[in-house]
């Protein structure tokens, strides 16, 4: 488990392709990673048009980062929240083969957490709240629900996105503590999504160390392990610092999408 705090959007990014790439399928323990997010910044789907999304000159007179993920899905806010990253390999999560049954499996540490602080959560496949139409592609993010997106009341908690890379399982996702959208909505060319919501928003307004700390103990009883916290390797930082300057601040990435 690494626990890096808060970072800028291209410190997260490029961190998060660093684990991945430093993944040894044969050696290496599944890692979880806990963030956070300063300043706050919008992260784009891999496969984004960003001008159809964001006003970036807005963001940029603003000093509002964007940057682009190496996951799919629309387009994240990221303020008042607590993100997640996991790479791990298929075996390591009971020989589960297909994208589906790893997001069940994976997500599963989220319903038990949300469980633990008083709420009803369920996938939106499993929920009679559910929209009537799932997997719709959307812009925003918090706009579309998945199969395996967590519904609370009806209204989407979060979003989480996973990438196949080297027979590797790469999965991060998003917790929002506290309504941001708003914040988010001079710099937007698409409406805000109504199903959304944030933790405080669903009745439950608490700390980020708080919500960290149900976190890891709801994966480590999930998945039946035990977390052992550690800090990004020598070969890590220094691939994470190199990918930070040559693609997730750069534009050839972050706006036009190709490969740097």
């Amino acid at each position: 488990m690494i626990d890096t705090g808060p970072l800028d959007g291209p410190s997260n990014m490029a961190l998060d392709e660093a684990l991945l790439t430093c993944f040894d399928p044969g050696n290496s323990l599944p890692l979880l990673r806990i963030y956070g997010w300063s300043p706050p910044a919008f992260s784009l789907g891999r496969f984004q048009k960003p001008e159809e999304v964001v006003d970036l000159e807005g963001c940029a007179r603003a000093g509002i980062p964007v940057v682009r993920r190496v996951t799919g899905g629309g387009c994240i806010f990221h303020a008042e929240e607590l993100t997640y990253s996991i790479v791990c390999t298929p075996g390591q999560i009971s020989d589960i083969v297909g994208v589906k049954e790893s997001f069940r499996r994976l997500c599963g540490f989220l319903l038990l957490a949300y469980r633990r602080l008083g709420l009803s959560p369920a996938f939106a496949v499993d929920s009679l709240d559910r929209p009537t139409r799932l997997g719709e592609r959307t812009p925003l993010c918090f706009a579309g629900t998945e199969e395996y997106d967590i519904l609370v009341g009806g209204r989407k908690l979060g979003g989480n996105a996973q990438r196949r890379s080297r027979g590797l399982i790469f999965q991060h996702g998003s917790i929002p503590l506290q309504p941001a959208l708003a914040q988010a909505q001079p710099y937007l060319r698409c409406p805000l999504p109504a199903g959304a919501a944030s933790l405080a928003e669903a009745g439950v307004p608490l700390a980020q160390e708080t919500l960290k700390e149900q976190l890891l103990v709801s994966f480590e009883e999930h998945l039946g392990i035990s977390l052992r916290s550690s800090t990004p390797g020598r070969e890590e930082t220094e691939i994470a610092g190199q990918l930070r300057e040559t693609k997730y601040c750069n534009d050839s990435w972050n706006l036009a999408g190709e490969a740097a």
